[in-house]
């Protein structure tokens, strides 16, 4: 495939740094050096009015007032206590507080000196910390001792000083505040706002709006044509039809929310107020003893903040709680109120490796492991079971404790991924301490405290999907739900058809009223019976309201429900479901298609093929090999030479940096140093199932990549056998008596803006176990990730960008896997600093990575790489190379690396044969771009690969240049494209091309793209349901997106075209009869098919075979799949443009002219009964024969509808007396003349349109042959 690249390097020039902290200089910040403290606060401020800064404030002092410090406790009553928010200290504390921070005498290196002198600084480097830090984030740094986070001044956003305080929750009690009711509800009306509101929307239609003011003027006498009943009638159907869908919608909303309110829970309730409410009563006399729990029931809707829930397997959590307990299996025969009371321990954190003996694989805690699972497929679509856990200051807390719980949490956000709150144990009355400790201080200890993450949060609406117990407070009820407030009105879509169906109602409304006005110009607007000329135009606008095609919105809903249902009920696209019924003609339209490739083109079934160590690399028949160095590696026993075959050295000297000659030792001591990082450094978790009897053993992880590589490893010897919060257990071979154990130290978590995992690991001191000697006690940091990302993080090397390359122009996805060691004194600076992190509310993402980035992530030990495959989906090439012949232009949009999109879209046809693929990467500068865009303009014939860095500067700098230029193009490959680079794509490709484009793709990064499109369509695959959700059309596979354009969709447009046609058709036809009436009338402003004949015949005598239209088909299903060319016609329009609704006009006029003036020739009079029998009789059967000559292809409920309509008419003959001579129609002389009058108005209506199809075939007919 010839290709020509055009790339730029990053730009050279020169940048200022500020890498030595310790040389800023102060001044430079403008801080000046701070006054001695005094007596009064007049020695605060300097008397010369200059400028005043306060000495520096650490982050924990900032964040955490709640926190005392030593010299601050029993000073503050326990309201201020509460107050997170507060920064304001009294007097007494500022003065205490600073005082020790700003004498002379003072040894915390802190830059404002009393005496106003500057000292040097002397700060004592952790030897692993970049001293760079503040530099990149723009902050000045002040030391001291306290650790990272009190050398940081952060300062503190307008934004976060502005946010709504955290609520304070008191679990098991009454809150001081009041929370929404949890009620669930979905319903859009009230029993008293359902009528004003529906009537409202209704009539907020010009159509509905118009014909209720001609309604409303058969009120006045002088306006008066007929009954006015035969007026509301036809506008009363149309509102009823559509309030009766309203209402019917609404109600079935309203039984799904009293089941949900109505569903009853456990709840652990406590027989006592809240000791807490007033604060902790130290008073023996004044506790009467603390408050027993008691299991109760509660309806869904009854729950409050606070209430602690009992749930169980499979129930549904009916509010945003936080897990507090979760236990294997439930407790049989415990009386709650005999749980024996404790002390909390909480974290209990010591430092790793001080004990070596310790036994870390013991039990947690007695209650079980504090994990449990939850499904969120119902909430976000994802389909993987997710991990949640107890928080260990609560999991070991005996149930009749837990309203010693409280729990700080952010206000509700609509974020269903991100969750920052915090929880604490106030202290036990004082009765309830042993007397032994009652001189030891123990009730004047700090309460303990704990961050709380998303990984202790479970939100409304998703199930516990574990064989656990668990117990939670709930934290967000009703209305603050994650479940509510990320639940939005989706963008109401107008497909292209309504827009011009739109154009087409206001020409026929421009065409009433020239149409009232000349005909009362006819008569030089001189008074008719004593009837003035305006209101004769007002009469004339009445008479011909019929050319407002009053039923085209109702025929049109109608028929996109019958196309609704064909979709579904299609066995050849089997579970293809229609979420947006208002858009299925735009499926006929696409001009443009979107689409992921993970997921969508591709299976998104991963494969682990590939792994490369610097020097060799393995696949296929080589994984052996692999296998066997696992196997020789990791034995039982250490006399087998593990210590030999396995030197895990702490250096981070790089294979590929010495010779190029490597032994088989060493070789295979850096390929098991690989698949033990991958066998650690993931955030699967085996789970097991009993299916048929049999114990079946799943991984459950977020990531089909991860549950891939857990897979490989276990083929090649090293089989995950268990993890849980605390530890992860490796099974060597076959046989389980030979493991690997390690403590989980800490994990982080994959993110899309991170592109990383990692963790934290100790591995196991027991020597009896197939743990290598060089790791037991050791402290390892694993990650892997992108190697967009790792490239900088892991230590320098000469090849890994080369064989991230070559891999994936072989089309694999590529993950860079490193390591590092820790000593126990660099992890616990770590742990402490990452701690104090955590317990932010504000920024804690932020604030937690910076501290991963300055104490983990630097000069990690580069193990290798890996490549993982993903097989195209079923029918991707012939699938995409019909869509290309079929005139669509085709944008794969993927986070993946250039190589990789690039082999996909070569294997997979996107790119045709023999076409060029232009490759821009790297942009930098303006002047790039636009020189990139000048050698693109030449190459409108060939397509375009572009990676995300140049695609932002595109999109900032050269927008409308770029998106001009790249809409010519045949195919765009977008590649590293985020989320939001893919939406904006989708929405600037629409508004400037005002095109149809379709966005398709299968996981929660594509939602976005999927709804800026004209028409979303997801699939449901791998990773969950959130796409499917969120689209206007969910099918299974990509292939059936053929079949869903090509004949579903264009059948839709071409069906609903031709029925408009009909519609409009019906309405000008009988406006010509009355105009033809009138001007024989002269002019005279009456009706000639009044009351229930104009009615009729909107309704019983056309509606039915007009609306069976929409089971027409112009070709099969096999040849509208065989040519595409039949689908890229559409783009014209040509079924419903200007030239076809004219060509429409003319005939209804000539066909309404013939009936009409043939009707008062052949029958000798203008008006009276006889002229009103015979025309309107041709105008019916003149209707249904013009349908049924219209028909291509028949279908027995056609037949039905258009002879059925016919015998209906006849059978009512006898009852329009009223209008009819009957005596008249039996006779021979009425028949010949309906017949003749027929014939004239159909035969050369019909000649014309044979003779243009012999002349000029359409498509449709050529194929037919």
């Amino acid at each position: 495939m010839p290709t020509h690249s055009y790339t730029t390097q990053p730009d050279r020039r020169s940048i200022s740094s500020l890498d030595d902290d310790d040389d800023l200089e102060l001044e430079e910040l403008g801080v000046q050096s701070s006054p001695r403290f005094g007596d009064n606060d007049r020695s605060r401020r300097p008397s010369d009015g200059s400028r005043w800064y306060s000495p520096a404030v650490s982050l924990k002092k900032l964040r955490h007032k709640a926190q005392k410090r030593p010299w601050e406790r029993d000073t503050r009553q326990r309201g201020e206590e509460d107050d997170l928010g507060g920064l304001l200290y009294d007097q007494e504390h500022e003065e205490a507080r600073f005082s020790r921070g700003t004498t002379s005498s003072a040894d915390d290196d802190a830059p404002l000196l009393t005496d106003g002198q500057r000292r040097p600084q002397s700060r004592q480097s952790s030897g692993h910390v970049n001293s760079g830090l503040r530099s990149r984030l723009g902050l000045p740094i002040f030391n001291n001792s306290d650790g990272i986070f009190d050398r940081l001044k952060l300062p503190r956003s307008d934004k976060a000083a502005n946010k709504v305080p955290p609520r304070e929750i008191f679990v098991g009690q009454t809150q001081k505040s009041r929370y929404p009711p949890n009620i669930v509800s979905n319903a859009k009306y009230t029993p008293w706002s359902f009528l004003p509101r529906t009537l409202y929307n209704e009539f907020s239609f010009f159509f509905n709006i118009y014909f209720l003011l001609v309604a409303l003027s058969q009120t006045i006498p002088i306006l008066r044509i007929g009954y006015i009943s035969s007026y509301i009638a036809p506008l009363s159907f149309v509102v009823f039809i559509s309030l009766s869908k309203e209402a019917l919608d609404d109600i079935s909303r309203r039984r799904r929310d009293a089941e949900a309110n109505s569903e009853e829970y456990n709840v652990i309730s406590f027989e006592r107020s809240s000791l807490r409410s007033s604060g902790l009563i130290s008073s023996k006399s004044q506790t009467p003893g603390w408050p027993e729990p008691v299991e109760t029931t509660k309806r869904s809707r009854d729950l409050k903040v606070g209430d602690i829930l009992k749930i169980g397997k499979d129930r549904r959590l009916p509010a945003d709680v936080i897990i507090l307990k979760s236990l294997p299996t439930e407790p049989q025969g415990q009386d709650l109120a005999s749980t024996p009371r404790g002390d909390a321990n909480g974290q209990g954190n010591d430092t790793p490796g001080a004990n070596k003996d310790n036994n870390i694989y013991a039990s947690f805690d007695a209650a079980g492991s504090a994990e449990t699972f939850i499904r969120t497929d119902q909430l976000d679509g994802e389909t993987d079971w997710k991990l949640r856990l107890a928080s260990p200051l609560t999991q070991s807390l005996p149930l009749a404790e837990l309203n010693r719980i409280r729990i700080t949490a952010s206000t509700p956000a609509k974020n269903v991924n991100e969750f920052v709150g915090k929880i604490e144990l106030s202290q036990l009355p004082s009765e309830l301490y042993d007397p032994a400790t009652e001189g030891s201080g123990k009730q004047d200890e700090q309460p303990q405290s704990a961050p709380l993450s998303i990984d202790n949060a479970a939100w409304a609406n998703t199930v516990l999907a574990s064989n656990t117990l668990t117990y939670a407070a709930v934290i967000y009820t009703g209305s603050q739900t994650r479940s509510a407030l990320s639940t939005s009105a989706s963008r109401s879509k107008v497909g292209l058809l309504e827009h011009e169906i739109n154009s087409l109602t206001k020409i026929l409304c421009a065409l009433t009223l020239t149409l009232s006005i000349t005909l009362v110009a006819l008569e030089k607007f001189e008074p008719t019976d004593d009837k003035k000329w305006y209101i004769a135009i007002m009469i004339y606008l009445i008479l011909f309201s019929t050319i407002i095609p009053m039923s085209l919105r109702v025929n049109l809903d109608m028929a996109k429900s019958v196309y609704g249902r064909f979709i579904e009920r299609d066995k050849g696209i089997p579970g293809t479901i229609v979420r947006t019924s208002t858009i299925p003609e735009d499926l006929g339209r696409i001009e443009y298609l979107l689409s992921d490739k993970t997921g969508t083109l591709t299976q998104n079934e991963m494969e682990l093929k590939k792994i490369h160590v610097g020097t060799v690399s393995y696949a296929n028949e080589a994984m052996e090999e692999v296998a066997s160095f696992v196997r020789q590696g990791f034995s039982a026993s250490g006399s087998t030479g593990v210590t030999d075959l396995l030197p895990f050295n702490n250096s981070s000297t790089q294979p590929s940096s010495g010779p190029a000659t490597r032994t088989r030792r060493e070789i295979s001591s850096r390929v098991r140093d690989l698949i033990l990082a991958l066998a650690l450094c993931h955030n699967v978790t085996p789970t097991k199932e009993e299916e048929n009897g049999e114990i079946m053993t799943t991984y459950q992880a977020s990531s089909p990549d991860e549950i891939a590589i857990v897979k490989y490893t276990e083929e090649v010897g090293l089989k995950l056998s268990h993890r849980d919060r605390q530890s992860i257990i490796l099974s060597v071979g076959d046989s389980s008596a030979i493991t690997i154990k390690a403590k989980i130290l800490d994990v982080f978590p994959f993110t899309s803006e991170s592109k990383r995992m990692g963790i934290i690991v100790q591995f196991s001191s027991d020597q009896h176990q197939g743990c290598p000697p060089q790791l037991q006690n050791e402290i390892w940091f694993f990650q892997k990730g992108a190697d967009t990302v790792m490239s900088a993080i892991v230590s320098a090397n000469d090849w890994l960008d080369e064989e991230t390359a070559n891999m994936a122009r072989e089309g694999l996805r590529t993950l860079v896997v490193g390591r590092k060691k820790l000593s126990s004194e660099h992890y616990s600076e770590f742990s402490k600093s990452y701690k104090e992190a955590s317990m932010s509310l504000n920024d804690r993402d932020s604030l937690m990575a910076i501290v991963a980035r300055e104490y983990l992530e630097q000069d990690l030990e580069l193990l290798g790489v890996t490549g993982v495959e993903d097989k195209l989906q079923k029918d991707v090439k012939p699938s995409l190379e019909l869509l290309r012949n079929a005139g669509i232009k085709i944008w794969m949009l993927t986070g993946d690396k250039v190589e990789t999109a690039r082999c996909v879209a070569v294997s997979s046809k996107l790119v045709s044969r023999g076409q060029v693929i232009n490759t821009v990467t790297k942009l930098k500068d303006m002047d790039a771009a636009n020189d990139a865009l000048d050698f693109l303009r030449n190459k409108t014939e060939s397509c375009l690969l572009i990676d995300g860095e140049s695609l932002a500067l595109m999109l900032s700098q050269f927008r409308v240049p770029f998106i001009t230029l790249a809409v010519r193009l045949p195919a765009v490959i977008a590649c590293r494209c985020s989320p939001m680079q893919k939406a904006e794509i989708a929405t600037l490709i629409r508004q400037h091309t005002k095109k149809r484009i379709c966005c398709i793709g299968d996981g929660g990064n594509d939602v976005s793209m999927i709804q800026a499109a004209d028409v979303g369509i997801g699939i449901v695959g791998k990773e969950g349901r959130q796409a499917s959700l969120a689209a206007d059309f969910s099918i299974t596979h990509f292939h059936h997106l053929t079949k869903l354009l090509f004949w579903h969709g264009r059948n839709s447009y071409k069906r609903s075209a031709k029925l408009a046609q009909f519609v409009m058709h019906r309405g000008l036809i009988i406006s010509a009869c009355q105009t033809m009436f009138s001007i024989a009338s002269h002019f005279d402003p009456k009706g000639l098919f009044i009351n229930w004949l104009l009615v009729g015949y909107a309704t019983i005598y056309t509606n039915a075979p007009v609306f069976s239209l929409v089971l027409d088909r112009d070709v099969d299903e096999g040849l509208a799949n065989l040519y595409p060319e039949l689908y890229k016609e559409l783009k014209s329009g040509k079924s419903l443009s200007y030239r076809s609704f004219f060509t429409w006009v003319l005939v209804s006029v000539y066909q309404g002219a013939v009936i009409e003036g043939l009707a008062q020739i052949l029958v000798g009079e203008i008006a009276g009964p006889r002229l009103v029998s015979v025309s309107f009789t041709s105008l019916v059967l003149n209707e249904l024969i013009m349908v049924a000559v219209s028909i291509t292809t028949w279908h027995p409920v056609m037949i039905m509808c258009i002879v059925g309509t016919a015998i209906v008419y006849g059978a009512s003959v006898p009852f329009l007396g009223d209008y009819y001579d009957l005596a008249y129609v039996v006779t021979w002389g009425w028949a010949w003349k309906v017949s003749v009058i027929c014939a004239v108005s159909l035969i050369p209506v019909w000649a014309v349109k044979l003779i243009s199809r012999t002349w000029s075939p359409p498509s449709y007919r050529k194929v037919r042959g």
